[in-house]
């Protein structure tokens, strides 16, 4: 017997978004996972470092999932929640978290790390980026493409220009910080929710695909949500993910 939907709602609404953690959607939606697998990436190019740095770390779960963590580790997070979270996780294996605004400055010297990674960043600061790298080190990073989930955002939004974050704008920003793109990556990812309130907990948790969201403002969409994917199944999006690898001139490779 399906759930009713104020269940659906009640659970969804007051489950915690802390962290970057979404088991909560387990069996509950799904998203496709790009074919270059960063996770795997991540933990080759870690291995082969002496200083990193993981910006907009989120709760940690990505970094801590690396088998080799660099001599020097330091991750940066603004959110508070997540500062804790990923305290609890990198502290252990002996990395470096620091509460940064995600702002510029970094709160580094120049020249600091051979190794700069985020996994979806809110925003890239490429000049601080370049700032910090030594001569010859790298910039590895997964970030949200264009369109991503747009779907959901025409949805509850309607038209809505969603195409800021584009792979060819982050190139030409990386080139004009005195980066040189090494690779990049493209594609475009199935996602299925299965139910209303995968959708309001995924709302929640990524707050920039619908701006404001809250179960109260959208409440008639919500229910007209909820009866259609009882009617005729899950609603069907799309994500958009780019892999970028950019290294900073001279020096050796990190």
């Amino acid at each position: 017997m399906s759930r009713t939907y104020d269940d659906l709602v009640r659970e969804a609404a007051t489950a915690s978004v802390d962290g970057w953690d979404f088991s909560w959607l387990d069996g509950r939606a799904s998203e496709e996972r790009p074919s270059w697998g960063y996770a795997r990436l991540l933990g080759e190019r870690m291995a082969g470092a002496g200083a990193a740095l993981d910006l907009q770390t989120g709760g940690g779960e990505i970094l801590a999932g690396v088998p080799e963590l660099p001599p020097v580790t330091v991750a940066t997070e603004s959110w508070p929640p997540n500062l804790k979270l990923a305290a609890s996780r990198l502290r252990p294996r002996g990395a470096w978290v620091v509460a940064d605004d995600d702002e510029p400055r970094l709160p580094f010297r120049d020249g600091a790390f051979d190794l700069v990674t985020s996994r979806h960043p809110v925003e890239t600061w490429w000049e601080e980026i370049a700032r910090v790298l030594r001569p010859g080190g790298a910039y590895f990073s997964q970030q949200v493409g264009p369109w991503s989930v747009a779907e959901l955002t025409h949805y509850f939004l309607g038209p809505h220009d969603g195409s800021s974050r584009d792979p060819d704008r982050a190139r030409a920003a990386a080139e004009s910080a005195g980066l040189e793109v090494v690779d990049l990556r493209f594609e475009r990812l199935r996602m299925e929710f299965r139910d209303v309130g995968a959708v309001i907990y995924f709302l929640r948790k990524v707050i920039w695909i619908v701006p404001g969201f809250s179960v109260e403002r959208y409440a008639d969409r919500l229910r007209e949500l909820h009866d259609r994917i009882e009617a005729e199944g899950p609603f069907v999006a799309h994500s958009s993910r780019f892999l970028i690898e950019a290294r900073k001139p001279g020096g050796p490779a990190a």
